[in-house]
């Protein structure tokens, strides 16, 4: 493991070195992170997925922040959590999106499915948004903390795909921040800047203070 000063050093549960970038830039804007380092999980060791068995969103985010911790030793940790959730589908796929379709990460095979089961929903009645929580969690001498922020980017979902930007179910989710646009369409910075995770992790900065 590389050397570093774990009271200045964040482990960023995730292998996507743009998730790293993105969490990096907004929390480290934070006055309370100023000088801290970030470090992607993949950056200190070749470590086991931790068993994501959590009920919602969050309960998956802390299970990843605190494997980080617990893998590497380090104090703080962040990780986050997301997925689609689907009001006709009383809230699915939810925290099963990435596996929605049995075999994790077919983007194909998930996207099918959510067509064949919207296949009868009006069009008034396809609401959606994606949600993401991030939690941070630090542990000292005295315990463990947590803390944590939240967000939605509200859509609807298509009858088709279109774009090929994005991953997952960007090709189906008609955005409600750009009437007519679907976020596969969106150029990164796009949907970096109105995305459910910007959004979660803006909102965690507001309580870092």
């Amino acid at each position: 493991m590389m050397d570093m000063d774990a009271a200045r050093t964040v482990v960023v549960a995730t292998g996507n070195a743009h998730k790293l970038d993105e969490i990096r830039a907004i929390l480290g804007a934070a006055p309370s992170m100023a000088g801290m380092r970030f470090v992607a999980l993949g950056e200190l060791g070749d470590f086991p997925d931790p068993k994501e068995d959590g009920q919602t969103f969050l309960d998956n985010a802390v299970i990843k922040a605190r494997a980080a911790l617990d893998e590497t030793g380090l104090r703080m940790a962040v990780a986050d959590d997301s997925g689609l959730v689907v009001d006709a589908l009383d809230g699915a796929p939810g925290i099963f999106s990435a596996r929605w379709a049995g075999e994790h990460g077919n983007d194909e095979a998930n996207n099918d499915k959510l067509l064949a089961q919207m296949t009868d929903v009006p069009d008034g009645e396809r609401t959606a948004r994606f949600h993401s929580s991030v939690a941070l969690v630090t542990r000292d001498e005295d315990g463990e903390e947590i803390l944590a922020g939240s967000g939605d980017c509200e859509g609807t979902i298509a009858r088709d795909r279109r774009g090929s930007n994005g991953f997952g179910y960007d090709p189906l989710f008609e955005l409600v921040d750009i009437p007519g646009k679907r976020m596969a369409e969106l150029a990164p910075e796009e949907k970096n800047a109105i995305s459910h995770r910007r959004r979660a992790l803006d909102d965690l900065v507001r309580k870092l203070g």
